[in-house]
């Protein structure tokens, strides 16, 4: 059993590495070691995603699948979500989140042994509703918010307040400092600023002027 965890930001300017420590945690208290990670800044709301589809291919018969939350995994729409599921089934994926205490019975491998069998059946049944209510949860917020958020877009355009989403010049700058000056890795420069890896990267990509 490998536990491979999935650690996703919805946009470039959220660090999607910010819950590896909470997820290490989660592991050491369940006496197991998270074997690798995958790490991503794309919406939940899409299916295509590189890093989630690389965990697919890896993944082996009876690893794990470890999440912050639900809403990490998925904010996608009904169909898409059983798709994704689908898959994770078909490959022996086992969901582990942490927001869904029945999932944790999968990573316990002590607990997972001594079940009876019926209640074992019984608590998966228990454990797939739940995920499944999470991710209806979670793909309702994401319609939530985001409707919210063009109505305050389109109220701002009507005052003429508009001005779309802003980079943070000054945060750029550190990267650019950090990166050229200070000669700091890649995986430095992200632990300096807070930014992930792959942002780091985009930001380096578009030079010093918009940095």
């Amino acid at each position: 059993m490998f536990i491979r965890a999935y650690l996703r930001a919805s946009t470039d300017e959220q660090n999607a590495e910010r819950a590896k420590d909470t997820l290490n945690r989660f592991a050491a208290e369940h006496n197991q070691r998270i074997a690798s990670y995958y790490i991503e800044n794309v919406s939940g709301a899409q299916l295509e995603r590189p890093e989630l589809q690389r965990l697919l291919t890896d993944t082996q018969d009876n690893d794990i699948l470890l999440v912050e939350n639900i809403d990490r995994l998925t904010r996608l729409n009904e169909n898409d979500w059983k798709s994704l599921k689908q898959s994770i089934e078909q490959k022996g994926l086992r969901i582990v989140s942490l927001d869904v205490p029945t999932s944790w019975q999968a990573i316990d491998s002590a607990r997972m042994t001594n079940n009876d069998p019926i209640i074992k059946a019984v608590l998966d049944a228990i454990n797939n509703m739940l995920i499944d209510l999470m991710a209806a949860m979670a793909r309702k917020d994401y319609i939530t918010r985001r409707d919210r958020q063009a109505q305050g877009i389109e109220r701002a355009k009507e005052e003429g307040k508009y001005r779309g989403r802003q980079a943070d010049p000054e945060r750029h700058r550190k990267v650019h400092y950090y990166r050229h000056e200070k000669g700091l890795s890649l995986s430095e420069v992200a632990e300096a600023t807070g930014y992930s890896r792959s942002q780091v990267c985009r930001i380096l990509a578009k030079g010093t002027e918009t940095g």
